[in-house]
């Protein structure tokens, strides 16, 4: 069996390294990467093609794991060349992920849930050739969600409306702790409810959320967007925070 992968960040690399089988080959290509990530190809090991679609057309399942923005792209010019599965894990909206059905045959929606480099990731699945991928679970944890095209990426835009509010929730009473001098003791308080290492977790996400809060409010706009038929009072007083 033939893995291509479109992309080699995080995902991916993740990908090559869990799923280690002498039945399995890994290909992909440097068309068009950076030099950083020709430089993770090449000390990886992993079969390089001259171009991604050669690439599609070799493989039995091609992994499209790149960004949201390159998403529908990647499939429209790399989705005809392949004869196996697709399996799309960005970040994308349901929208996007039914779009690109509309250009790639055999389309299975997926999702890396957890921590992308940890050794532990569950892939969510979804799609009528899902089963195919189940023996993936030998390497990774694979959950077959269903067979509807479109099923895993809703349940991504719900699992980052949940993340986002409670980091913008995290940020707003961590804040008044700290006017109030109490920042240490509102962690301590939370922790006796939430769990040992909820300081831990919890500061990284403000963080990430502060660091990253352009995206954040991109993100919460398409949740808002795709939902605008659900009050989402939430998610909007989420998306006003990280305005401001």
């Amino acid at each position: 069996m033939i893995i291509g992968l479109i992309g080699f960040g995080k995902v991916s690399r993740n990908l090559f390294n869990l799923i280690k089988s002498d039945e399995i080959t890994f290909i992909t290509s440097t068309e068009g990467r950076s030099k950083s990530t020709v430089h993770n190809i090449e000390e990886s090991g992993i079969e390089i093609f001259d171009t991604f679609n050669e690439v599609a057309s070799k493989s039995d399942i091609l992994v499209s794991a790149t960004s949201p923005k390159s998403a529908l792209t990647v499939a429209k010019e790399c989705g005809k060349y392949v004869d196996g599965i697709y399996l799309d894990l960005n970040n994308i909206s349901p929208d996007t992920t039914l779009e690109i059905d509309k250009h790639v045959e055999n389309l299975i929606d997926g999702a890396i849930i957890g921590k992308i480099d940890s050794d532990n990731p569950i892939l969510y699945i979804s799609g009528e050739k899902s089963d195919e991928l189940l023996f993936l679970d030998k390497f990774i944890t694979t959950k077959k969600i269903s067979s509807n095209i479109g099923d895993v990426a809703i349940l991504k835009l719900l699992r980052s409306a949940y993340t986002k509010s409670l980091s913008a929730l995290l940020i707003e009473t961590s804040q008044i702790a700290e006017n109030h001098n109490l920042e240490k003791e509102f962690f301590d308080v939370l922790t006796l409810t939430e769990g040992d290492d909820f300081k831990e977790k919890s500061v990284s996400r403000i963080v990430n959320t502060v660091n990253n809060s352009n995206r954040k409010r991109e993100e919460l706009e398409e949740i808002i967007e795709y939902f605008s038929d659900s009050e989402l009072i939430m998610v909007k007083a989420a998306l006003e925070k990280l305005n401001r």
